[in-house]
């Protein structure tokens, strides 16, 4: 059962190397992973990437299952607003994820900044680098999910 975070500091957490799942569309965010790998681009290595054929197919228990065994951060990526391989799995996504993040905060006493949702595209490589070494400090940041 997850436990509500304590409310302390923001501290600086060197030798915390957080636990990052990460969802990727087939299509278009796995696709970006991938060219930010063939084109070296650098991002931590803390990340464990899941491939699903559309972000439609996460399912929100899929994120709070991660967080209750040992994720300290959970991103789901898919393909950007109107670009979807199965015209509205992207869009689904987005309502189901906007309803998570109250529940997250309110009921769990879980930081929304732990859940994120960002939309790349197979050509996007350096931004997937970016957006998961950014989330990954952020996540170092909160420090470890008390769970």
């Amino acid at each position: 059962m997850l436990m509500a975070e304590e409310s302390v500091a923001e501290n600086n957490h060197e030798d915390f190397f957080p636990s990052i799942l990460v969802f990727c569309c087939n299509w278009c965010s796995y696709a970006g992973a991938d060219f930010a790998g063939v084109s070296r681009y650098q991002y931590p290595p803390n990340i464990r990437i899941v491939r699903v054929m559309c972000s439609g197919r996460v399912e929100p228990a899929f994120i709070l299952k991660a967080l209750q065994e040992g994720a300290d951060g959970v991103l789901v990526s898919g393909c950007h607003i109107g670009d979807c391989h199965y015209i509205s799995g992207n869009t689904f996504t987005k309502s189901w994820f906007e309803k998570l993040r109250p529940i997250l905060i309110k009921q769990l006493g879980i930081d929304e900044r732990r859940v994120r949702l960002e939309w790349v595209s197979a050509a996007e490589g350096r931004r997937f680098a970016d957006i998961i070494t950014e989330f990954t400090n952020s996540i170092k940041a909160l420090g470890p999910l008390v769970r």
